[in-house]
């Protein structure tokens, strides 16, 4: 293999994870458009607590590197020295849950015009298949001037990261990867094991690898929209979810889904990738998108099941108090990229009730400006008619919620890990 000088293209929590890795063997351009971020890990600080302050020991302030080790600088000027560009910018969904591309057309255009001879751009970023040849090679073409397979290549290698997973961190998770020519593909291959523990997978094409990624979450999303229809059936019933799930997973191939709220990056938006790809070839993908209708309207059936029970214990709900425990998108984790507990807070507020947010993980600077609203970091001193717990952070384990509960009044249990005795969950 050629001696790698490697620029990451995106330093959020797929990115940073990434370059850090490479950094242990290679010279790495880490490089993102947002200066504060760029700030922040030069003093060796990470936001999204995926990467500790010791691996970030690897910051150079010298350019050019000689060595292995990691330069961050929002100043694409010094991409050009590099011959390997990784691109992990987010590709999530607009409003009406259609793919949004607009991160991937800017780092395209960003990159095209230091492309050189030879140089290979592999993709990271989530997108439907056939996105890197028909969506990015010819952005790529037109900044560059340079002919694709004759002058640069690209690879699609896709992200297997999972936020606050401290066991499965990104050098031991078997890594897909793929090449726009079979010579390219093993050289992605190589670039890849080199510093992958787990180990590698070359994909025969990249529209191979982009479906592999989007089927991956779509499979999971659809299963937990079979066990979130089976709790809203159970509960009609009088039957406890949780103790279905036990029993049945004595069998030996009983896949062990629970119900809940669907959100984050991945499992919550990646099958809108598939979806509007097959609607654009004429195909109505029904079970994908049924599965994406159900996981999406959890969060006002939670809503509405919390408020049935307030009414059934005679709380007037209309100016009653509710604290909600967790806005993040999954738990130990700040991550609260389309969350759904979100979903939850605005349909209780619908009904006219006064909601306290308390998420000790989330920082509430990011939920003011993504959500506008308000969290705290701290238990509030106060007692509430209903507390619904939606994420299953650690702390929430600890605390003694029938304290601040008042008389009759409602604790549901959206992820069903509480000890305590419950009013409902799902």
């Amino acid at each position: 293999m050629d001696s790698p000088k490697i620029a990451i293209i995106g330093l959020g929590y797929v990115g940073l994870p990434m370059a850090c890795l490479f950094a242990t063997k290679y010279p790495v351009i880490g490089f993102d458009v947002n200066e504060e971020r760029i700030n922040e890990l030069c003093s060796g600080h990470d936001r999204t607590l995926e990467v500790d302050k010791k691996d970030l020991t690897q910051v150079k302030s010298d350019i050019p590197l000689k060595t292995n080790g990691i330069y961050f600088t929002p100043d694409k000027s010094y991409l050009a020295d590099c011959n390997y560009y990784i691109v992990t910018v987010p590709t999530p969904v607009d409003k009406n849950n259609k793919p949004d591309l607009s991160s991937l057309r800017l780092a395209c255009g960003t990159l095209g015009p230091v492309l050189k001879k030879n140089d290979i751009v592999i993709f990271e970023s989530t997108v439907y298949p056939g996105a890197t040849e028909e969506f990015c090679v010819p952005i790529l073409e037109k900044e560059s001037g340079l002919a694709f397979n004759v002058d640069f290549y690209v690879g699609y290698s896709p992200e297997r990261i999972n936020p606050g997973d401290k066991e499965h961190t990104v050098d031991k998770i078997l890594k897909v990867t793929s090449g726009s020519t079979p010579e390219i593909g093993k050289k992605v291959d190589a670039l890849y094991a080199s510093v992958i523990t787990a180990g590698t997978y070359l994909a025969p094409s990249i529209k191979v690898a982009e479906a592999a990624k989007v089927i991956e979450n779509s499979q999971r999303d659809i299963n937990i929209a079979f066990v979130n229809e089976l709790a809203k059936i159970f509960n009609l019933m009088g039957i406890d979810t949780h103790a279905v799930l036990k029993a049945a997973g004595t069998k030996w191939n009983f896949l062990p889904f629970k119900p809940g709220l669907v959100g984050g990056h991945c499992i919550g938006v990646d099958p809108y990738y598939l979806a509007q790809k097959a609607l654009e070839l004429g195909y109505h993908p029904e079970i994908i998108l049924t599965g994406r209708r159900m996981n999406d309207g959890m969060g006002k059936y939670v809503a509405a099941e919390v408020v049935k029970l307030m009414v059934r214990n005679d709380i007037k709900v209309n100016g009653s108090k509710i604290l909600v425990l967790g806005i993040t998108f999954k738990e130990n984790c700040p991550d609260v990229r389309n969350t759904k507990a979100v979903d939850v807070i605005n349909n209780l507020k619908s009904y006219g009730t006064e909601v306290t947010i308390f998420d000790p993980w989330a920082s509430p600077e990011e939920v003011k400006h993504e959500y506008d609203l308000v969290t705290i970091k701290t238990i509030p001193d106060d007692t509430y008619d209903a507390i619904v717990l939606t994420v299953a952070h650690k702390e929430f384990l600890n605390i003694h919620l029938r304290d601040l509960i008042r008389e009759n009044g409602v604790l549901y249990d959206v992820k069903g890990i509480l000890k305590e005795k419950v009013e409902g969950r799902l």
